[in-house]
């Protein structure tokens, strides 16, 4: 049972086209946690590329997610992950007893420019922060 103790926690960050918010919030996720969180992104309805204001406005951070690609949602996925964090298609994520669920209520960055974007990838960023502290309480984000 010992490597169940210290197998790393595991989340997955979905939306509908994951080309937007689950991708900046699994970009803040690896980063801030420096790997000691598995993090996955999905989306019910992929969209062919990731949205280039989302990449922008992480890019002004520092953090590149240009070569990220949309991912389709599986039930694999789900059934992987500790905790799942929806973003905007809750009813079309597959549930799974035992499994932390967050439905996190932020604006769809789709289709608008960088300035519309930033303070969605600002809202993420604390969330993320929160998300870190309740699963690794040692870590510190913004250190």
């Amino acid at each position: 049972m010992s490597t169940d103790m210290a197998k790393k926690p595991s989340v997955l960050f979905v939306c509908v086209h994951n080309a937007g918010r689950s991708q900046m919030a699994a970009a803040f996720l690896t980063t801030l946690s420096r790997g000691d969180i598995d993090v996955r992104s999905a989306g019910s309805q992929p969209a062919d590329k990731i949205n280039p204001a989302a990449v922008e406005a992480m890019a002004e951070l520092g953090i590149d997610m240009s070569a990220e690609i949309p991912k389709v949602l599986t039930t694999e996925a789900v059934k992987e992950s500790d905790v799942v964090i929806t973003m905007g298609c809750g009813d079309e994520c597959p549930y799974f007893p035992g499994k932390r669920y967050e439905d996190w209520v932020l604006e769809d960055p789709a289709g608008q420019g960088v300035d519309a974007v930033r303070p969605i990838r600002d809202q993420l960023k604390t969330r993320i922060e929160d998300l870190i502290a309740s699963l690794i309480p040692s870590v510190n984000p913004t250190k």
